[in-house]
């Protein structure tokens, strides 16, 4: 058996290159284009622009729990999380959905009820000046921690990052909406609460998408098939094409976790299982950051041994484009 934990986050080494600083900054950008559009929404009486700032309540909540996720995801393991704390980032990202779901809801019923009260909006011009200086705040802010999610392969700061990506073009459609009503004749009046509704139905799209990736990985969801597939062909190669199954994986925040059965001769030495052991783990290393990799090694001439239908995930079969799932009876075995 051979285990191997990676190394830890480098994110826990200093505040410069750490994922807390950019969730801060999506506080921060939250707060500022809080302000910015109630200032637009109290300035316009437009309820648009109001479904706009209800929404960056959202986002300061969220941001909010964006950090509190990566503070803690990013902890070392310790005798009470063996395997880390990566999945606090997985119940951010569903909180976070779940709040949008509740704007979306909070939008839909203004939109309705200007729908059957109409009312007359006032200084378009200033309000939308406003507005689009919010959604130039929240562009330049998504656009870092996308950056950054992708350094850190974190699903809290990618998630805070689409939901701001969100609010901008949605606000991009509703400036654009709202600026026409400065040269049309009020009979249009009608386009604000139904523009609301068009953004309440984008975020609702967003929101789910958000919880269903959570759930995913709560739920131990396997890795992607071109991870899996990239893994295979990982342990064939190092390996010299030895045989493998009950190959399974999942994924906590940044961490992939990676552990199967290798099947060698039985006249392979415990060193030489190692050395081989230890030259898959250095190839996976190199294609996944951070991965925390079990290896279980098997005489291959042992009936015993091809268990793996019975264990889950899949096997060596996948490698050379055979079957996705593995038989109850081994390829590896006729093989």
């Amino acid at each position: 058996m051979s285990t191997s934990q990676g190394t830890p986050p480098a994110t826990a080494a200093s505040p410069s290159t750490s994922p807390r600083r950019y969730a801060l900054y999506s506080v921060a950008a939250s707060v500022a284009t809080l302000i910015l559009k109630f200032g637009a929404w109290w300035a316009t009486g437009s309820v648009g622009l109001l479904s706009d700032a209800l929404e960056s309540v959202v986002n300061i909540s969220a941001a909010v729990m964006a950090l509190a996720a990566v503070t803690l995801a990013y902890r070392p393991a310790d005798s009470d999380h063996a395997y880390g704390h990566g999945k606090a980032e997985y119940l951010s990202a569903g909180a976070e959905g779940l709040l949008i779901l509740l704007a979306a809801t909070g939008i839909s019923w203004a939109a309705i009820t200007r729908f059957m009260h109409p009312a007359e909006l006032a200084r378009l011009g200033p309000g939308l000046v406003v507005a689009v200086a919010a959604g130039l705040v929240n562009l330049l802010t998504a656009r870092v921690m996308l950056k950054a999610a992708k350094r850190f392969d974190s699903i809290t700061l990618e998630a805070d990052a689409r939901h701001l990506l969100t609010d901008v073009w949605t606000s991009a459609g509703l400036v654009a909406g709202l600026a026409v009503l400065l040269v049309a004749p009020p009979s249009w009046r009608i386009i604000d609460p139904i523009l609301a509704l068009v953004m309440a139905a984008n975020i609702v799209r967003t929101g789910i998408s958000l919880v269903r990736r959570s759930l995913g990985g709560l739920m131990d969801q396997s890795l992607p098939d071109s991870e899996i597939d990239a893994i295979g062909m990982a342990i064939h190669t190092a390996s010299g094409g030895a045989h493998f199954h009950a190959l399974r994986t999942r994924k906590a925040g940044p961490r992939r976790f990676i552990d199967f059965h290798l099947l060698l001769p039985g006249t392979t030495t415990v060193q030489e299982s190692h050395d081989l052991c230890q030259a898959v783990e250095t190839e996976l290393k190199r294609i996944f950051p951070n991965p925390q990799i079990t290896i279980h090694v098997e005489p291959v001439e042992d009936p015993k041994s091809h268990d793996g239908w019975m264990l889950g995930g899949t096997c060596s079969a996948r490698v050379a484009g055979g079957d996705k799932e593995c038989p109850k009876q081994d390829k590896d075995k006729k093989d």
